[in-house]
């Protein structure tokens, strides 16, 4: 299923995108919100399967929604640096002297960077260089720590497109040349534009996905280029720390950022900054 949260007349409401549109399951009578849908998805399906075979619900267009963030509830936005092989060549001439890590290099977003499909991208007057990354997300469905590799995709409730939005500048001086404050900045974590089942997305290590900033395709790469897979990912974050029914995690991103090209290419005011991911869809974004 593709479950998506938006806004009407400020209410948010829960809905299920299918072919035709949008299918408004709080109007049609589907109470919890798409967290409590996270937390009881055993429960929360047979009930969306019941409404959805309803005849004569109207759908709503889906370019028309006010859209929300998936998991807007989140309490926490894990993320993994430097997890794409090519990626990390480029990082190595732009940035750092970047090598394989041995184990996923972490760092984290708050809840104030999360940001919504057609939500504005807000740049700070106190950075200048700004970068897209194109992201598989993933999003808990069950609790845990000590997770066990070989189980940990049984704990995904699903996936979403991601934009790691980050102010280079602060990433390598500015703030300290800390990662965190760099990637935390209002707005800077844009996510949708719906949130995948996982059993819509049985190998999420075969996925295309890129990011077209204005017209022109910037990144264009695979999951399959990861150098930690979604199940390593998790079993090594729940070592330290418990992953809870709508953890948020950024699984980081392949090669092609503004960073890493000649001349560099920083987000501007005006630009439109697109992420489609294979089986998930676009998120799409406009800076100001």
């Amino acid at each position: 299923m593709k479950l998506l949260s938006f806004l009407v007349n400020d209410e948010a409401r829960v809905g299920l995108k299918l072919d035709g549109g949008v299918l408004d399951l709080t109007a049609a009578g589907y109470a919890p919100d798409l967290a409590a849908t996270i937390r009881d998805y055993a429960n929360a399906k047979q009930a969306i399967h019941a409404i959805s075979r309803r005849e004569g619900l109207p759908l709503l267009d889906a370019g028309e929604l006010h859209y929300l963030p998936p998991a807007s509830s989140a309490s926490k936005l894990l993320c993994v640096g430097l997890n794409y092989k090519l990626h990390i060549e480029e990082a190595h001439k732009a940035i750092t002297a970047a090598e394989y890590p041995k184990e996923p290099i972490l760092f984290s977003k708050f809840n104030n960077a999360l940001n919504a499909h057609k939500g504005a991208v807000t740049l700070s007057p106190n950075a200048t260089n700004y970068d897209y990354e194109a992201e598989l997300v993933i999003v808990m469905g069950k609790g845990g720590m000590d997770i066990p590799k070989e189980e940990a995709c049984d704990y995904i409730f699903g996936y979403a497109c991601g934009n790691d939005v980050s102010a280079r500048d602060w990433q390598k001086f500015g703030g300290g040349g800390q990662w965190c404050l760099a990637k935390t900045f209002d707005t800077f974590a844009p996510l949708g534009p719906c949130l995948v089942t996982a059993d819509e997305i049985p190998d999420p290590g075969s996925l295309t996905l890129k990011t077209t900033l204005n017209d022109k395709v910037l990144q264009n790469s695979n999951t399959a280029d990861m150098i930690f897979n979604c199940a390593e990912i998790i079993s090594f974050l729940s070592k330290a720390t418990t992953l809870l029914p709508g953890t948020v995690i950024f699984t980081g991103t392949p090669e092609g950022v503004g960073m890493g090209r000649t001349p560099h290419v920083w987000l501007q005011s005006g630009d439109t900054v697109t992420v489609e991911i294979e089986k998930i869809g676009t998120l799409t974004n406009l800076v100001v």
